[in-house]
């Protein structure tokens, strides 16, 4: 993968991703995974785990006589939650993001809506590692080709042992940016023409969510790797 340093904007990304974990560190020192947002080369996270199509890998061919009626007429976009707990904006979020239906949405449209997740606050917003999250353009073709779609059941959410340890110590670290880490875990049920009972597989992501006093969560970022 060619660095983006070549790229103009790739610096400023570069500098948004380390202030992040900048943020995130000073309440989550423990974490494993944190470092990736301190020495970001300008890299995606390797380990971000992007949205799952196995299925579409499997089968790439569908039966028509099989395909899925279940087209939804006129399906909402996720929009987040009003909410000023971090551990239920999580879990929304964790939802949106394992979710996405190929046969009434187009990439740009889902891109667009999960970015729409993210904080105003520029410097602490890292778009970057939800788009990491959103299938290329090539494969979200393949995977419309066979109307490809998939649901989240969400298990639970919580904020990783680390992380509470760490404010427990210094409960004002956090007053800077009202920056939390949350980990959720659940499963995400897949769907595809032919197969409408698909499959479901287990899902676990840490996320980076801004909740100041008196407003509502906003999503920082997808964490590189999950914090237990």
């Amino acid at each position: 993968m060619a660095s983006r340093s070549s790229n103009p904007g790739g610096a400023s990304r570069v500098r948004r991703r380390a202030l992040l974990g900048t943020v995130v560190v000073v309440v989550l020192v423990a974490v494993a995974g944190l470092a990736a947002y301190l020495t970001c080369d300008g890299r995606a996270p390797k380990s971000a785990e992007p949205m799952s199509t196995s299925p579409t890998a499997a089968s790439p061919s569908a039966s028509p006589s099989g395909s899925d009626t279940r087209h939804p007429a006129s399906r909402a976009l996720p929009v987040p939650p009003k909410t000023t707990d971090p551990v239920a904006f999580g879990k929304a979020a964790a939802a949106a993001l394992w979710s996405y239906d190929t046969r009434a949405d187009s990439r740009t449209e889902l891109r667009t809506a999960l970015r729409g997740w993210l904080t105003t606050e520029a410097k602490y917003a890292d778009p970057d590692s939800v788009d990491a999250v959103v299938p290329s353009a090539v494969l979200w073709k393949e995977m419309a080709a066979n109307s490809q779609f998939a649901t989240a059941k969400i298990n639970e959410g919580h904020f990783p042992d680390a992380f509470t340890q760490a404010l427990q110590e210094d409960p004002g670290a956090i007053t800077q940016a009202y920056v939390y880490a949350v980990t959720v875990s659940g499963k995400q049920s897949i769907a595809w023409k032919g197969q409408p009972a698909g499959g479901a597989e287990s899902r676990t992501t840490t996320l980076a969510v801004q909740c100041r006093p008196n407003h509502p969560c906003a999503l920082a970022g997808v964490m590189p790797s999950v914090s237990p």
